[in-house]
């Protein structure tokens, strides 16, 4: 576990990303990606593709399409690739991320409130919540689309910080992506990253946030937190 910054005692709220944060669905996009790109001739670009995890889908449009050029045939790639991930989902529930449930449930002990900021439209989000086990948990949720700019721009994290009446700086922002953790930097939350398919760069390094292992981590100082803010 690397540290980087000192962060509130306690925080006021919590605000999470889900997928490749909560639930280990970020694969499942991926490989369902790179399925839809074979089928159309087109060899994957990965080092593109993970440009786009966490951003909006205008944004990944604009990444693939210049990566690949004007002969890639991106409606109907994307298309191909919508079908492949909710084909998968439809064969049962997406894989909690270690910790996640854990996390949420002491959150739920506390009495923090919590808020859901995901990329991904909401009939999906709350239908991969609920097929996991993990809905009920979230007293706000901001989902892709329902924010006027989406991540990496702070507009998502603002937004959920207002819908549970709480100042950005008295939050905890807890991200996997680089694009979600410029996003939560941006709002001016104290940001905790569980890299999952992408280490972070130098570059993300420099922003200063924390770094750690898992959602378990991410518990064990919301310990030591709440036994300092009450010592």
């Amino acid at each position: 576990m690397t540290e980087s910054v000192a962060h509130p005692l306690f925080p006021a709220g919590v605000l999470c990303d889900m997928d490749g944060l909560l639930l280990d669905s970020e694969r499942l996009a991926r490989d369902a990606f790179v399925r839809a790109c074979e089928e159309f001739g087109f060899a994957a670009k990965l080092d593109v593709y993970h440009l786009c995890i966490g951003s909006t889908s205008d944004k990944t449009r604009e990444l693939l399409t210049a990566a690949y050029g004007p002969e890639f045939p991106y409606q109907a790639i994307d298309v191909r690739w919508s079908e492949h991930y909710h084909a998968r989902l439809a064969e049962g529930p997406v894989p909690v991320k270690t910790g996640a449930l854990a996390l949420l449930e002491f959150l739920r002990e506390l009495q923090v409130p919590v808020a859901l900021v995901t990329s991904t439209r909401r009939t999906t989000a709350l239908a991969k919540l609920s097929s996991a086990g993990l809905s009920g948990f979230f007293q706000q949720t901001i989902c892709g689309g329902e924010t006027e700019r989406g991540k990496p721009n702070p507009d998502p994290y603002l937004a959920a910080a207002a819908g549970l009446d709480l100042e950005p700086a008295r939050c905890w922002a807890l991200e996997d992506s680089a694009n979600g953790v410029r996003s939560a930097v941006g709002a001016g939350c104290t940001v905790f990253q569980v890299p999952d398919l992408v280490l972070p760069t130098d570059d993300l390094r420099e922003l200063g946030h924390r770094i750690v292992t898992d959602l378990n981590d991410v518990r064990s100082v919301l310990e030591r937190s709440r036994e300092l803010d009450v010592s």
